[in-house]
């Protein structure tokens, strides 16, 4: 005799869906359990970013270094020694003077001039401007006649055609000699030396005057050579 069970009373087909339901269940709930850990990761990632930058805004102050105080090497103390004089000991009067005494004793004294002790003055020296210049005797008159009488035209000068002024100086002694002639600025050897020549020949000079004391003086004399048609 076959045993006939109805569809409802089949266990087996109800098993089966249990079993996929459990299967869907447990894969939702480790699904959330996942969803749930990752955010608390995001949220404690994000405090600790947001942590960082705050601390990285905030300034950070030291405090100054103040120097050490400088310490004053104590002083050494001053002691007032006190010399105690007895009363026998006798004591110099000392003399006080007045005004009135020092200008007795300043009246009494007479003032001396210092001694100014003169240079002796150089007899050989030789001075180049004077309070009276040497002269020739009688004038420049004198003197160019003088020239014009005593200067002998030299014959290469005067076929060569030379001519020109001869520049000489010489020193007149206090005695009013003539010394020490030289040419300063020549034209032609022969003119130079005629200028020389005739230079040295000239009468004693008026002497030159320094403080009224005849010197020696140095004069510086021109000599003009021209060829005359």
């Amino acid at each position: 005799m076959e045993i006939k069970k109805s569809p409802k009373a089949d266990l087996e087909g109800k098993k089966q869906i249990s079993l996929l339901m459990g299967y869907v269940i447990a894969l939702a709930v480790i699904f959330v359990a996942f969803e749930w850990g990752s955010q608390d990761i995001k949220v404690a990632e994000s405090a600790s970013i947001g942590e960082i930058i705050e601390e990285e805004e905030i300034d950070i102050t030291r405090a100054e270094e103040t120097p050490p105080p400088v310490i004053e090497p104590p002083k050494a103390p001053v002691i007032e020694i006190l010399n105690e004089v007895e009363d026998d000991v006798e004591v110099e009067e000392a003399e006080i003077l007045s005004s009135e005494d020092d200008q007795a004793e300043a009246q009494v004294q007479v003032f001396t001039p210092p001694v100014v002790e003169e240079e002796e003055e150089d007899p050989n020296q030789i001075f180049v401007i004077v309070e009276k210049m040497p002269s020739f005797p009688g004038g420049n008159s004198k003197m160019n006649k003088f020239l014009s009488n005593n200067i002998k035209y030299p014959v290469i000068a005067t076929e060569n055609g030379i001519q020109g002024r001869v520049v000489c100086q010489f020193v007149v002694n206090k005695d009013g000699q003539i010394v020490d002639v030289v040419v300063l600025r020549g034209v032609d050897s022969s003119l130079d030396k005629e200028a020389v020549r005739v230079i040295k020949k000239m009468p004693r000079w008026t002497p030159g005057e320094q403080g009224g004391k005849p010197v020696r003086t140095k004069f510086t004399l021109p000599v003009l050579f021209r060829i005359r048609n």
